[in-house]
């Protein structure tokens, strides 16, 4: 059975709109990025070449890999352009009395 940290992001209010940010959560890289008011938080790395995401362009809900051009969906983790085509691991988020946490699903 696998451990299931629970990592703070920092407090709500103090992230701006597309703001990204690393964590370690469960030994693993996650970028987590706020995105029109909502938080989304996934493995740092793209399924097309060991690439970290965090960095790449957010937009329309998918963050793009600066490398290669690969997208995948904050909410989903969903490979959505070339050449990436497998999904990317999504981690769980909750805002509790203002405070951002990202755990594994």
């Amino acid at each position: 059975m696998r451990s299931m940290s629970r990592v703070s992001a920092g407090r709500a209010e103090e992230w701006q709109d597309s703001e990204q940010r690393e964590l370690e959560v469960d030994g693993q890289s996650v970028v987590v990025v706020r995105y029109e008011g909502e938080f989304y938080a996934l493995r740092n790395q793209c399924t097309h070449k060991d690439v970290p995401l965090l960095g790449g362009e957010v937009s329309d809900g998918k963050i793009t890999c600066a490398k290669h051009g690969g997208r995948f969906e904050l909410a989903t983790g969903r490979a959505r352009a070339l050449p990436a085509v497998k999904p990317v691991l999504i981690f769980k988020t909750a805002v509790e009395d203002g405070e951002v946490f990202v755990e594994s699903l």
